[in-house]
This record gives structure tokens, C-alpha cells and sequence, in this order.
């Protein structure tokens, strides 16, 4: 499924603009994919899961940390992207699962980006 949604993602425009430079790489490289993951899931927690978020559609930044750039690349940025492209419904709180699939996503692509 992760693979499918991924192929799905890298033929949007815009999706597939995002890319992670040599900084970003080197950062991700240098704090590992645990600490990277354990970030991802805070920032879904806090910025994705809420069922109300005040700024949805801007809380995550364009730049500044691999994971944001991650969360644009997936469709994992605000809850109005998250809906169009994982149809899951806005103004309530994500599951555990859900916010699960959100991080396996993000994830994947970073370890995709590391690759290339």
C-alpha cells in the first residue's frame, strides 16, 4: 500500500518537486531513522492528528527539517491534503492507526530519498 501511494504521489507536479538536498540528508543520516521516526510522530501528533486545527493547511513549514519536507512530498502536511489524497476525513482526531500509516509513509519516502 505504501509503495502504491508512493508511485501515485511521484506523478503529482507538486508532490514530486520535493526533494531532500545533501543537508537534509546529512542531518537524516547523521541522527538516524529512529530519532527521524520519533520526530515524524511527534509532528503528526501535534500538527496532523487534532480534530481541529486552528492554522490547518499552514503548520508545516516548507523547509527546516527533513520530515516537513517529507510531509509535503506525501500529503501528510495539513488535513485538507491528507483527505484529498488518503481520504481520510477532516475534523476528527486520527487514530492510532492512521497517525501510524501517516509516519510509515513519511518514513519511506525519506529512506527512498536516501537512496537516490
Amino acid at each position: 500500500m505504501i509503495d502504491s501511494i508512493l508511485n501515485k504521489l511521484e506523478k503529482s507536479k507538486f508532490r514530486s518537486s520535493f526533494k531532500l538536498g545533501k543537508k537534509y540528508k546529512t542531518y537524516v543520516a547523521e541522527k538516524g531513522y529512529d530519532t527521524i521516526r520519533r520526530h515524524a510522530e511527534d509532528f503528526i501528533a501535534t500538527r496532523l492528528a487534532p480534530a481541529n486545527i486552528p492554522n490547518d493547511g499552514h503548520q508545516t513549514p516548507m523547509k527546516n527539517h527533513p520530515v516537513f519536507i517529507a510531509q509535503h512530498a506525501t500529503a501528510t502536511c495539513c488535513r485538507h491534503c491528507f483527505e484529498k489524497w488518503h481520504k481520510v476525513s477532516p475534523n476528527i482526531q486520527l487514530s492510532a492507526e492512521q497517525q501510524k500509516y501517516a509516519v510509515d509513509l513519511i518514513m519511506a519516502w525519506i529512506e527512498k530519498q536516501m537512496r537516490s
